[in-house]
């Protein structure tokens, strides 16, 4: 009878709460929910007394109230005690893991953004990716704080995540290992060209302290030289907490503006935040850069300065995740974590992306401008809703090959720099890109390295599937057949040569001058700063994109 005591007081606590924050139920609703409830707790202690076999009343709990949440949206769950540790992480930003943000689209878990610089960074775990097992168990059932709590553990320790990826057939495995994690908000901040005056900020994330940082690296640019121009730049970004964005809304947004609100169907969670102090940076080009790991909190500040027309935003369609989460507290040591309300942002728009889609899902999407409600911005551009933020200039990032993705996988870069770097205290400004990379085509070829494209893979199924006879007699044409395969693979490494080079420099790099170094490096051929540094050059263009 204890746990019925447990099960009583999780259930009737959303009525107290409800009615202490002053909403007042009709009577036939709060009927509604005292006769479920009853119909409820006696089927509970009937199956718990009667049932052929002995059940768990703790489990059938659990699967009751996720049946029940599952009916709402991806967001909405119960936070046991080791759920309320990872909210934690929220406000101390350390754990131990492999560094992925995961949140769930269309019934599948997803890889949010990886975190750069960890295990799952490193071995070229993308966001967007599905995530289909971790330690060989399915997460078919979980919700992302149970495939947080399979990936965090003890740091030096191993997980392995399989996932799908959209584009690849097959399954992607990649062995991970635990770290101490210790997150941060800037990552980088710094000039990236000079002569023209570019400051650039890397935000990782939108924990405590995040707009102060940002602040802080502004007025540091600012009172280094002139700075002309600012890149915000938030890809895969997960977000954080509210109260950050809207003060980093306030380092670019004059005081009294509305830059995000928040509506749902209580009085108390309709709220506007408005911008409360006067902007450190203004009357100058602004550029957010943002991809599909973008959310949340990211989407917030992006949204705001593309409403008010304080900047222009580069790259892919954000994440759109647009919904207000809250957590109430339960009886023993329990919490709920529910969806509240919706994000809207100054011209009235919604960050949410339709229904709960995947990636994949809605990348195949092509919704017309016609179907999806219109908003204006400030200045009068129209934008829309349905499909999160989108860019005022699209610029998609690189899709890694099969190849790639084998060479990351395997931390062929990884080992290759490590080698390097024992041989050279210093690097050899003698040797060219081409160098190296032949040196690293000796490399793989001393370990043995290989992959296996789509079209191998179905030869060897067709070998498996032959005869010894019929193999004998075809074995000149499967010969010819396994050499075109072969070239095949010689072409696709061609044809890979130059993104191959780059993420083997950038490797190498970062041995000599560490993850800043290697930062600064990819920004001077990265498509998304270049566009922003050619539109500093073409104010005509900058100033066309926001009227």
């Amino acid at each position: 009878m204890k746990f019925l005591r447990k099960l009583a007081l999780i259930f009737f606590l959303p009525v107290i709460l409800i009615v202490s924050s002053g909403f007042y139920y009709g009577s036939d609703t709060y009927f509604e929910i005292k006769k479920n409830f009853t119909i409820f707790s006696e089927i509970f202690e009937e199956v718990s007394r009667r049932y052929v076999v002995e059940v768990d009343p703790g489990e059938m709990m659990r699967t009751a109230v996720g049946a029940m949440l599952e009916s709402l949206d991806p967001y909405t769950s119960l936070i046991d005690e080791t759920g309320s540790r990872e909210m934690d992480i929220v406000t101390t930003g350390q754990y131990a893991g492999v560094g992925l943000e995961v949140g769930a689209r269309g019934g599948k878990l997803v890889v949010i953004a990886p975190i750069e610089g960890y295990s799952a960074h490193r071995m070229g775990v993308r966001a967007g990716d599905v995530i289909i097992s971790v330690n060989g168990i399915s997460v078919r059932d979980f919700n992302p704080e149970d495939l947080q709590t399979q990936l965090r553990g003890e740091a030096g320790t191993s997980v392995t995540l399989v996932v799908q990826r959209f584009g690849i057939e097959e399954d992607l495995e990649f062995e991970l290992v635990r770290e101490s994690i210790e997150v941060k908000n800037v990552i980088w901040a710094g000039f990236i060209d000079d002569e023209k005056g570019v400051g650039y900020v890397l935000l990782q994330r939108f924990g405590q302290n995040a707009a102060q940082e940002v602040a802080d690296a502004i007025k540091k640019m600012d009172e280094t030289q002139n700075l002309n121009a600012l890149v915000l730049d938030l890809r895969n970004n997960p977000g954080g907490l509210l109260d950050e964005a809207v003060m980093l809304a306030d380092l670019f947004v004059e005081s009294g503006i509305d830059v995000v609100s928040t509506k749902g169907r209580l009085p108390e969670t309709n709220f506007s935040y408005q911008t409360r102090i006067d902007p450190i940076y203004t009357d100058r080009p602004l550029f957010v850069l943002q991809n599909s790991g973008s959310a949340s909190a990211s989407e917030i500040v992006s949204g705001a300065i593309q409403d008010l027309d304080l900047g222009v935003v580069i790259g892919e369609r954000s994440f759109g995740k647009g919904l207000v989460q809250i957590v109430r507290p339960l009886s023993y040591n329990m919490a709920i974590k529910i969806t509240t309300s919706k994000y809207y942002t100054p011209s009235g728009r919604s960050l949410q992306s339709i229904e709960y889609l995947s990636e994949e899902e809605t990348a195949g999407i092509d919704v017309p401008d016609s179907v999806r409600q219109s908003f204006t911005t400030r200045a009068g551009r129209e934008v829309f809703e349905g499909l999160g933020i989108e860019p005022d200039v699209e610029i998609s990032e690189h899709s890694l090959s099969l190849l790639e993705i084998a060479l990351l996988r395997n931390s062929h870069y990884f080992f290759f720099a490590n080698q390097f770097y024992s041989k050279n205290e210093s690097f050899p400004e003698s040797k060219s890109r081409e160098d190296i990379f032949e040196a690293f085509m000796a490399y793989l070829e001393a370990e043995e390295f290989s992959f296996e494209t789509r079209a191998q893979r179905n030869y060897n199924n067709l070998i498996a599937s032959l005869s010894a006879d019929v193999v004998q007699n075809s074995s000149e044409k499967i010969e010819s057949l396994r050499v075109l395969l072969e070239q095949d693979k010689e072409a696709m490494m061609s044809e890979n040569r130059d993104y191959i080079i780059r993420e083997l420099m950038l490797e190498i790099i970062s041995r000599y001058e560490g993850a800043s170094g290697r930062l600064k490096k990819s920004l001077k051929d990265d498509p998304m700063t270049l566009k922003a540094k050619d539109l500093v050059a073409d104010s005509d263009s900058y100033f066309a994109i926001l009227q």
